[in-house]
């Protein structure tokens, strides 16, 4: 029998109500630091514990609900600095407190395999998380994993498949559902602020071009290459290909990240950061009852002809669901082509050039009769202005509400942080009571759906017509074999 029994209805009811409200900054002694056993806590291992993986559970020492045991990753360094990192943090966080320490394992496997983990956090590379998370729930841990879904329609559909199956707790990664700004974006939209919704955009920040896959270089030491690679194909080692293509003098890319721009392991930014919108979009389409993804794709893009990197860095695909509304999804530059789209004036960028500046670089843009309402990763516009006073009634359409209903002190200071740390916490609290998440498998997979038929349909450079009924591509064979990527032994989806 689990240790974290199902909710009553009251419990989620006080649960979600406690969280709708603004989030204060408390003392460690007013959230009862230290009255969880350590037998009751969600105890959680970390699978890929590179950068973002440290960034998003350096905030859970915050909590006494959570306990992080293990990490885990192919490159020994990594997993040692994550150690190091969270051991540290739990250190000045909870001094003196009882906990079990955190032990490191360079095989996933071996983690699931350990009885005194609950749940994990996978933030491994795109191309390993249906790999992991099928594994790792029918292993009957919850699982907590970062967008995007999978690389490929198939991958998708056993994922969600497996989530419904093994019954455990999954939240997918789309952490600006827990921002109040966004909810209250989101349900403006819902409550007819803007009047009827005439159209929607999303939009995504191109994929990066460049990269060199030559020289091959040797294996650094502690690297498992063959784990790191897992289902994807072997292709030699390089910097550009292997070792993110930063801080390192023989790298032919200056960016960041540089994985995330390579077919093997990615999508691209059509789905890994185009994901934030999509998924804003589906919260709106979740709502409404649009119980499956858009039916037909129809536009085209742009790939790279040389260098290294080869996913889309243009794309323009009409996107329609079943009852005719469309959702017309691009990239940023082709958006601020758009001549009678809503471009408000605003500093979008911060820490640009003055010619970049007002350009909104993602988004998720609902346009109604009687104005807008434009979904930003880091903030919410509207047209009128005044709509985000407008009060939302008790008796109108309430979203579910994620974000922490107060900031422990000592919280890892930023936005990222407060917004993962209240998505994390959301999911441990589904663990521990059984109340519902805010971003589930079947959401996960309907949003991820777009940017999957998306990349289908301009690869292909025909419409692609998905069909809900039998799960399949019908009028495009190209896109219907390309619906399943080869993956190299043992891993796979069954």
């Amino acid at each position: 029998m689990s240790k974290f029994p199902n909710s009553t209805r009251r419990q989620f009811v006080h649960a979600s109500v406690g969280a709708l409200a603004a989030p204060s900054i408390v003392a460690a002694s007013a959230l009862d630091r230290g009255s969880t056993a350590p037998s009751d806590r969600v105890t959680v291992g970390i699978i890929g514990s590179g950068g973002r993986a440290v960034f998003e559970t350096r905030q859970y020492p915050s909590f006494d609900n959570v306990e992080i045991v293990a990490v885990c990753d192919a490159q020994e360094s990594r997993r040692s600095s994550a150690k190091a990192t969270l051991e540290k943090q739990y250190a000045e966080q909870r001094p003196g407190s009882s906990r079990r320490g955190i032990r490191m394992y360079g095989d996933f496997r071996e983690l699931l395999a350990q009885n005194d983990i609950d749940g994990v956090y996978i933030a491994a590379p795109d191309h390993w998380h249906v790999s992991m998370l099928i594994p790792a729930l029918k292993a009957g841990k919850h699982v907590h994993c970062e967008k995007p879904l999978g690389v490929s329609v198939e991958q998708d559909l056993a994922a969600l498949k497996a989530a419904r199956k093994y019954k455990k707790v999954f939240q997918y990664g789309a952490e600006l559902r827990s921002n109040p700004d966004t909810r209250k974006g989101i349900e403006l939209v819902l409550n007819g602020r803007i009047g009827k919704v005439q159209k929607i955009y999303v939009v995504g920040p191109p994929s990066a071009t460049g990269g060199s896959g030559t020289p091959a270089i040797p294996i650094p030491k502690g690297f498992d290459y063959d784990m790191w690679l897992g289902p994807a194909p072997v292709k030699p080692f390089s910097v550009d290909r292997c070792l993110q293509g930063s801080n390192d003098p023989n790298s032919t890319y200056n960016g960041r990240n540089s994985i995330y721009y390579l077919s093997d392991y990615t999508l691209g930014n059509i789905a890994n950061w185009a994901a934030h919108p999509l998924d804003q979009v589906q919260r709106w389409a979740d709502a409404t009852g649009r119980t499956d993804p858009p039916v037909h794709y129809e536009g085209s893009g742009k790939f790279p002809t040389e260098g290294l990197f080869d996913t889309a860095f243009q794309w323009n695909v009409r996107c329609t669901w079943a009852d005719g509304l469309v959702l017309d999804f691009m990239d940023t530059d082709t958006y601020h082509a758009l001549p009678d789209a809503p471009h408000p004036a605003y500093d979008w960028n911060k820490d640009a050039n003055v010619a970049d500046a007002a350009k909104m670089p993602n988004g998720a843009v609902f346009v109604g009769t009687e104005g807008w309402v434009i979904v930003n990763y880091g903030k919410v516009l509207t047209s009128p202005a005044s709509l985000m006073e407008s009060v939302i009634g008790p008796n109108e359409i309430h979203l579910h509400a994620s974000e922490l209903a107060s900031i422990p002190d000592g919280l890892p200071k930023g936005f990222q942080q407060t917004l993962t740390a209240g998505h994390h916490q959301d999911w441990i609290r589904a663990i521990r009571t059984g109340s519902p998440v805010a971003d589930d498998i079947e959401s996960a997979f309907r949003s991820d759906m777009v940017s999957q038929l998306s990349d289908l349909c301009i690869r292909t450079g025909a419409p692609v017509r998905w069909d809900p009924a039998s799960e399949t591509i019908l009028g495009n064979e190209m896109a219907r074999m390309m619906m399943r990527r080869a993956m190299r032994a043992p891993w796979g989806v069954s």
